[in-house]
């Protein structure tokens, strides 16, 4: 694993938590090992990393420490529907860069930010691309994976055509 990368995955596990996923401990542990190897530096890094099983319940305070020192510390927007926009963004760009399947992704988008803002035209066709992968079966003219195509394509053109800022609409 490269530095980059190692800051990338820090970067991300962090927004994860922040957007309210469970990140086991021993996967803060395995970051901060990973990025300890990669020459990533911060005071509380080698102690993130060198947690024994035992130790884990200390992952989380010890990770968000890494991540402030090394000014990764994610503070999502203020207010509500902000946050909640943020969320799709976040989700739609796991989508496109691959590290989300677009089925699960779809569905997160639907079932925890669509709702949330009153099911606006912008994300309309990932709710919808969600709703068609969950009620895929194989009797259907189209295949999963051409659906799962599709809503990566859909996902980069909510990125591209509105891109992320704080948004309240």
């Amino acid at each position: 694993m490269t530095h980059d990368e190692a800051i990338q995955q820090l970067r991300e596990l962090g927004r994860a938590r922040v957007f309210g996923r469970h990140v086991g401990s021993d996967r803060l542990v395995r970051a901060g090992l990973d990025a300890l190897t990669a020459g990533v530096d911060s005071p509380s890094l080698a102690l993130l990393a060198g947690l024994l099983r035992s130790e884990e319940p200390e992952a989380p305070e010890l990770f968000d420490q890494v991540l402030d020192e090394l000014g990764l510390l994610y503070r999502p927007p203020a207010g509500f529907r902000a946050a909640r926009w943020d969320t799709a963004y976040w989700i739609a760009g796991q989508i496109v860069d691959g590290t989300l399947d677009p089925a699960s992704g779809a569905q997160l988008i639907w079932a925890e930010v669509a709702e949330d803002l009153g099911q606006p035209e912008d994300l309309r066709p990932l709710v919808a691309y969600g709703i068609m992968l969950d009620d895929w079966t194989e009797e259907w003219d189209v295949s999963a994976e051409s659906l799962r195509a599709k809503t990566v394509e859909a996902a980069g053109r909510f990125l591209r055509e509105r891109p992320p800022g704080e948004r309240t609409d």
